[in-house]
């Protein structure tokens, strides 16, 4: 089969109506270590390893989704502690799988920012004057932070123009976060999205192309700016008040925070709880900086869920919380994501690096499904395989009966089965690779078991 002819055939049999000769000659480049050259043609080998290699995709090569809705209409490819070489507990922390993630196409890139543990910064500085990332409360190593974020600006957009949301699960003292401020706005300049007077409500990953967002709780001094004119504003109660003593607690001893208790992590993931009231965070750098405002109402999840589309915010659960919460608020949950960005977060005992069941928040409308993608799995390849679509961009437009504006859809109704999908299997691969063509006869003949995943 000549240049020409590969040409006809992807455009008249494969579809690609668009299809161009360097097309062609990509598959021809691909198969010289076959010895098969453009000068003489495919042969019917080179032609069958064409058929069943990864250049031959029935998922479209290209975006093709309508990316001008609002970000929050769209599934992100989400990563859960970005930075963490292995398991949960004891790995190394590196730039290396962040450079990973995005080079796969993940939008999303978790960091948890803590102070350094650093002995000689105590001694010469006083305290810690430096950022780093890590798990808090494990055993694994650190990773400056600044490492992180150049790492994130030269692999941001090789993959995919579309935007990369850093979720910050912030530790820090107003002085560490003033320092953070400063570090964003010089690694990232232009490339950083600074929050505008619309809000994200109106911005669509088409809109936001090339630009990095932050998401993270905003400092204590915002929230209490945006929450003095609420009636429900209320005392802490003894509950709040005990947290806040640990945190306060834990600031006045440098390692105590790599010691903090694990069975309790799933409630200090996130780094949602609200700053000290000792602590003044006049910091509009750093405020300025999110572009996507995370955190829990005080009124809990019930709270959330009644908030209005005016300003666009997240809310993070795990996946325990998800799953209690689906069971009466299913429906909720689907209305509230049309406007606001839910991110779901592997529980704590996931030590291993293992992930969840992703459908429970898909079909629920949750755009950010963090998942360690570090892991191994059933799960991981499902993860793998839904963000292949569209492009492999990172972003998967959600199905329209999640975007019904007068109709909630309800999850916990079965959807009755319209379309059924019939596949015939004409050949496979790899198997004379271990028998001689003699091995078998009519006698004989091959048994093989064949799976459609």
């Amino acid at each position: 089969m000549s240049m020409d002819g590969l040409l006809k055939f992807l455009s008249k049999v494969q579809g690609q109506n668009n299809a161009k000769e360097d097309d062609a000659e990509v598959i021809f480049n691909s198969l010289k270590h076959l010895n098969i050259f453009p000068r003489k043609g495919l042969n019917l080998e080179g032609f069958y390893r064409y058929l069943l290699g990864d250049l031959n995709t029935p998922l479209s090569p290209r975006v093709h989704q309508d990316m001008t809705a609002p970000l929050a209409h769209y599934f992100m490819y989400t990563g859960h502690n970005s930075y963490l070489t292995g398991n949960q507990f004891s790995s190394k922390s590196s730039v290396r799988p962040i450079k990973k993630a995005l080079q796969n196409g993940v939008r999303v890139i978790e960091l948890d920012l803590w102070p350094a543990r650093n002995i000689k910064s105590v001694v010469l500085h006083g305290g810690n004057n430096d950022v780093e990332v890590r798990h808090g409360g494990t055993l694994t190593t650190s990773v400056k932070l600044l490492k992180c974020l150049r790492a994130i600006k030269e692999f941001a957009f090789q993959v995919s123009e579309y935007p990369v949301v850093i979720t910050f699960e912030d530790h820090l003292t107003a002085d560490l976060q003033e320092k953070v401020a400063k570090m964003v706005t010089k690694t990232f300049g232009g490339m950083l999205y600074r929050p505008e007077i619309d809000g994200l409500e109106k911005l669509s990953p088409e809109s936001l192309k090339k630009k990095i967002l932050i998401s993270t709780k905003p400092p204590r001094e915002y929230l209490e700016t945006q929450n003095s004119n609420s009636p429900h504003k209320s005392e802490k109660t003894s509950e709040e008040q005990g947290d806040d003593e640990k945190l306060r607690s834990s600031r006045t001893n440098l390692f105590s925070c790599s010691f903090m208790c694990f069975a309790n992590k799933d409630q200090i993931d996130e780094g949602e709880q609200l700053q000290e009231e000792d602590e003044e965070m006049k910091i509009p750098e750093y405020r300025d900086l999110i572009a996507i405002p995370a955190g829990k109402p005080k009124g809990g999840l019930e709270e959330w869920l009644r908030m209005d589309a005016k300003q666009v915010r997240r809310l993070s659960l795990c996946e325990q919380e998800l799953e209690e919460a689906t069971i009466t608020y299913g429906k909720d949950i689907v209305r509230i994501t049309k406007n606001h960005l839910l991110r779901v977060y592997p529980k704590g005992s996931r030590l291993d690096s293992s992930n969840y069941d992703p459908f429970v928040g898909w079909k629920h409308g949750t755009q950010m499904v963090a998942f360690n993608m570090q892991g191994y799995g059933k799960h991981l390849w499902i993860m793998q395989g839904m963000f292949r679509a569209n492009g492999g961009c990172g972003y998967v437009k959600k199905p329209d009966f999640l975007l019904r504006e007068k109709d909630d859809f309800d999850p916990s109704v079965p959807l009755p089965v319209y379309k059924i999908l019939k596949v015939k299997i004409y050949s496979g691969e790899g198997w004379h690779l271990d028998f001689h063509h003699t091995h078998f006869d009519q006698c004989s003949p091959p048994d093989f078991l064949v799976k459609v995943r």
